[in-house]
């Protein structure tokens, strides 16, 4: 077989592959002990019917095309591997010459992984947010904490915000028709939070137990989603949060700490290394944006077209779960639709043209994965889905999606080894510590770890001396 590669353009070739018949002699071979075992021909036996028979009796056209359409992949990718070309989509195929007995010859057509020449990004700088800690932040943390353990009290006067409510809702149309699926009883709410129907915290203010309120708002989800419907609103109990007193007996009973400056020293520490890594997440983010500014990544349009229907899908997915339209989602952004499109499809070439700069670093730094990584990502991947870790990892397998996690981890090791070699400085002039950032965001020491793991590695006592205590202890 021989094969020639011509360039239609950086993402796209055209393949011509020539095959000598005598090539297809196997395809052919089980070509006809498949149709021999499906044809009635008297005087033969089922499956042993001569091949010239089923040229008489068949056609000897039925067996070149059955040869044929079981050799074409196989060829295929052997004319993919003779010319080092990486397809990224579906080919087109199409035979272009059949001399029975001679020649096939077939072309196809694939959209490829474009040739990138890797620009040089030892010399990049970004700057990333100072890792600021402030008093409100841990202020925040800590009554978040005192509301989890907040009691409740019925009190006899009007709702207020953050009080608890609790409300029977019954949704109607203008004309005053009852909306199927627009009732809600015995639902608690908390006054103030924004997270229930547009209006409702307007109607509920000054409402006491026993009263109701009519307010005009929109569906987000169902057939009259986006309409103004008339919501019917009734309290039945109003309860009061009564936040434990902020003292150490507090901090003993919400935590392991003995005081309260304890807890809150342990709160700023978590917020500190949540900055860290939120430092870290937007220096990859940073250094990346400048390597493919730097980079030309020419993108195959069908991948891209497919990635974008992927992703679209995938959004309309996620608010069709949340119980909202795309308009009520553009609303709450104030996006059109448009710019909705146009952000979307510029991530989307970001995304890829990504994909494509990274794996080039990675084959060209060698990039491995070792079977812990590859094991620490399933479990991470697992965790962020919300899924058993267990299931996560048994799909992935089943479902042959173990070399697009390796991918991922390839393309994590080539980043970090790119942000690594970049110059990472914060707001104010400080260098910012990403090489011995740890994945929960606290800073190792590897001097110390070193010490320290030398030290375990060497025996406290030696080997005679200690099968001797061993003697005497039996």
């Amino acid at each position: 077989m021989k094969s020639a590669v011509e360039t239609l353009s950086p993402t796209r070739a055209k393949i011509t592959v020539e095959v000598p018949f005598e090539e297809l002699k196997p395809s052919l071979d089980a070509a006809y002990q498949t149709i021999a075992k499906q044809v009635n021909v008297p005087g033969f036996r089922k499956g042993k019917v001569p091949p010239p028979v089923i040229d008489r009796q068949v056609g000897r056209g039925a067996v070149l095309d059955q040869a044929i359409n079981d050799a074409l992949p196989q060829l295929y990718v052997q004319a993919l591997q003779d010319n080092d070309l990486q397809p990224v989509a579906q080919p087109e195929i199409d035979v272009t010459k059949l001399e029975d007995h001679t020649l096939l010859e077939f072309v196809a057509e694939v959209d490829v992984r474009p040739t990138i020449t890797v620009p040089a990004y030892d010399g990049l700088s970004v700057q990333v947010d100072d890792l600021a800690v402030s008093d409100e932040d841990v202020d925040e943390q800590v009554e978040a904490l005192r509301e989890r353990f907040a009691t409740l009290k019925d009190v006899e006067r009007a709702a207020q915000d953050d009080d608890l409510v609790t409300i029977d809702l019954e949704a109607s149309t203008a004309e005053g028709e009852a909306i199927e699926g627009g009732q809600v009883s015995d639902y608690s709410y908390k006054v103030g939070s924004g997270q229930m129907l547009e209006g409702i915290d307007e109607a509920l203010r000054g409402l006491s137990a026993g009263e109701e309120a009519t307010f005009t708002s929109q569906l987000v989800g169902g057939d009259l989603a986006g309409q103004d419907v008339q919501v019917l609103v009734k309290v039945s109990a109003v309860k009061e949060q009564e936040l434990p007193d902020l003292d150490d007996d507090f901090a003993q009973t919400a935590s392991e700490f003995d005081t309260v400056e304890e807890l809150r020293a342990d709160v700023t520490t978590r917020l500190e290394r949540g900055k860290r890594l939120e430092q870290a997440a937007a220096a990859r983010d940073a250094v990346l944006e400048q390597l493919l500014d730097s980079a030309e990544v020419p993108l195959p349009e069908t991948l891209v077209t497919e990635e974008l229907a992927a992703r679209r899908q995938e959004i309309e997915q996620q608010l069709a779960y949340a119980g909202m339209t795309m308009e009520s989602y553009l609303d709450n952004e104030g996006q059109t639709i448009d710019e909705f499109e146009a952000e979307l499809e510029k991530r989307v070439r970001d995304a890829v043209a990504s994909q494509f700069l990274l794996d080039e670093i990675a084959k060209t730094s060698e990039i491995g994965v070792e079977q812990d990584e590859l094991q620490a990502h399933l479990m991470r991947r697992a965790q962020q889905s919300g899924q058993n870790p267990e299931e996560f990892i048994k799909h992935m397998l089943e479902h042959n999606h173990i070399p697009e996690m390796v991918s991922e981890v390839v393309r994590g090791k080539a980043l970090a080894q790119i942000v690594e070699s970049a110059t990472v400085t914060d707001e104010s002039g400080n260098p910012v510590d990403l090489k011995n950032l740890r994945p929960d965001g606290s800073l190792g020491d590897p001097e110390a770890e070193a010490s320290e793991a030398s030290e375990d590695s060497e025996p406290t006592e030696e080997p005679a001396e200690a099968a001797e205590g061993e003697s005497k202890d039996a």
